[in-house]
């Protein structure tokens, strides 16, 4: 829970606050953009909702935060935002909102499917969101894009009876998964469903493309509203940027409308616009080197 005695200064004052604790993952910039703003090391309230539908936005905030770091003076509208995940993006595709100090505050999002469920990456354990997927029919599969946002994918697996995915080179992050993604080419996992390897932030990251509509990103690229475009971060590449770049450009044999990032914002557009978004930021790359060693 938030302390009203460690708040930041640099809220505007109000009821609702970011207190110290903050670790800066961009969650609730994502749910409240009129509310939160950033620093470059941590949010902050940079304005009071003005109104009911901002404040639901802040409370949706609140909730979703990965370390209880947003505060409210009144708590009243907590209990209803609760109720509001997972959180409708496209018809049978939700995000799940309660983010994960241990991703960092990776995103993680649910898929209806009337041969089985998908979770991709995993929120925090919570009772509240076992009861909804039961509600929607459980999962069947937990698809892991890589070792950075696993957070508490085991415990949704033992719950549910799912079969957790995930590629052999991010095996040691979950080394109880199902099954084993092997190689560098992409494989359909099912119908609709195709795994595609995006070695770059990390060895064995992979995204999942769902029925030519979703791209469920992981940490390999995002949308970013500073720059209002597609980007990728050669500052939080773990494993190889030249990879990444490869694996970027990689995307260009596909189709889909939406990207739906680990980190980052999420960004749905047309597939002429999207396949202009992407090309664009290929040729982005191209201009950054390798960091140094």
């Amino acid at each position: 829970m938030a302390d009203v005695a460690n708040r930041l200064p640099e809220n505007v004052e109000g009821p609702f606050f970011v207190d110290s604790t903050c670790i800066d993952c961009d969650t609730c910039r994502q749910i409240a953009p009129a509310t939160f703003g950033e620093t470059g090391d941590f949010s902050y309230v940079r304005c009071q909702p003005h109104d009911a539908g901002e404040e639901r936005a802040a409370f949706r905030a609140l909730v979703a935060c990965p370390t209880g770091s947003i505060g409210a003076a009144g708590k009243g509208g907590a209990k209803e935002a609760v109720e509001e995940f997972p959180w409708p993006l496209a018809p049978g595709v939700w995000y799940c909102g309660f983010a994960s100090r241990k991703s960092f505050g990776g995103s993680s999002y649910f898929v209806e499917h009337p041969s089985g469920n998908w979770l991709v990456d995993s929120p925090r354990y919570v009772e509240h969101l076992v009861r909804r997927f039961a509600q929607m029919g459980g999962i069947r599969y937990i698809f892991l894009t890589h070792r950075d946002d696993v957070a508490d994918a085991a415990r949704y697996a033992a719950r549910f009876g799912a079969i957790r995915i995930v590629h052999r080179l991010e095996l040691a992050a979950q080394p109880g998964a199902e099954r084993v993604i092997d190689g560098g080419e992409a494989q359909e996992l099912a119908p609709g469903f195709l795994a595609i390897p995006t070695p770059g932030h990390t060895a064995g990251h992979c995204a999942l493309l769902y029925g030519g509509r979703f791209l469920f990103a992981g940490d390999h690229l995002w949308w970013s509203r500073t720059r209002g475009r597609l980007t990728a971060s050669r500052d939080v590449c773990w494993h190889s940027w030249r990879q990444q770049v490869a694996s970027v450009k990689l995307l260009e044999r596909y189709e889909f409308e939406w990207v739906l990032p680990g980190h980052g914002e999420r960004v749905h557009f047309p597939y002429v616009r999207m396949k202009q978004e992407l090309a664009r930021l290929v040729a982005a790359l191209e201009h950054v080197s390798e960091p140094r060693t």
